[in-house]
């Protein structure tokens, strides 16, 4: 029998579907993040399935366990928390592992708080980037920030509540004061969607107030108006003959045209080629 990757609300308890509750009431077992959250759940529709926990800190452990149980013929429904287990949440692994040993898997669509955020925030929503959660050390964090300046379209972050001022702050440091959607509260009584400017968002938070994890939806970078599509060539010949480091260039280059930073590198590179050549 399979590994069933079950959704779970976010918020209100109504949004989970009826196949869900099937396959939570039929599982032999249910694998989940915490199992006071999950007993809420089962509580509420009256299913007796026994639990097991299976989090961030003993996932590996669990899975060999669990898939044990699916090779002698039983099911077994993965849940986390909120939402769909896998993203930004445990059950990657027990996914992966499942895989690997060529079990069957199943993943139910359901609740997920990215695309609700995507659409309430309204930017175009294609493309767009999700990104999760950002790395807890600062130094990983902005590298992860800078890769933001060579995508298209918007950028979806998971925020917590402890930390989210200073992580709003890298990213208008790094990309600017960009236009974006804070989202909280998804599906709950509180739900709440906030639109303006990065500044403005971390003005309304940096109080301590907001409660809940939330969701940032970064707008696309602003457009600059360059016809000729060379315009940024000569910006970077420029600032190189006033002295800059190419180091420097691609910086300014990069946050003031959009144009990703590997592409401005490699035109400053062909230019010493073509010095060299002649």
């Amino acid at each position: 029998m399979p590994l069933i990757v079950v959704p779970t609300p976010v918020g209100n308890m109504e949004d989970i579907t009826l196949r869900a509750l099937r396959v939570l009431r039929e599982a032999d077992i249910i694998a989940c993040e915490d199992t006071r959250r999950t007993k809420k759940i089962l509580g509420r529709y009256n299913i007796r399935t026994p639990l097991v926990s299976c989090h961030a800190f003993n996932e590996k452990e669990r899975a060999g366990i669990l898939l044990e149980r699916i090779v002698r013929g039983e099911t077994v429904a993965l849940v986390s928390d909120a939402g769909t287990p896998g993203i930004s949440d445990p059950g990657f692994e027990m996914i992966r592992r499942a895989r690997e040993a060529d079990l069957p898997i199943d993943v139910l669509p359901g609740a997920t708080a990215l695309v609700p955020a995507l659409l309430l925030s309204g930017f175009p929503p294609q493309p767009f980037f999700f990104e999760g959660f950002l790395p807890k050390r600062k130094g990983d964090r902005r590298r992860r920030i800078e890769y933001f300046r060579s995508l298209e379209g918007c950028v979806l972050l998971y925020l917590s509540p402890h930390g989210a001022e200073s992580v709003i702050m890298d990213i208008i440091d790094i990309l600017g004061d960009r236009e974006c959607a804070l989202v909280r509260e998804i599906s709950k009584v509180f739900q709440e969607s906030i639109t303006g400017t990065l500044s403005s968002i971390h003005d309304r938070i940096r109080d301590g107030t907001a409660k809940g994890e939330m969701v940032l939806v970064l707008g696309p970078a602003a457009a600059v108006d360059d016809p000729s599509g060379a315009g940024w060539e000569v910006e970077a010949d420029r600032l190189r003959d006033d002295g800059l480091t190419d180091r420097e260039v691609v910086r300014k280059v990069s946050g003031e045209y959009g144009i990703a930073k590997n592409t401005v590198k490699r035109f400053l590179l062909s230019k010493e080629r073509d010095k060299e050549v002649f």
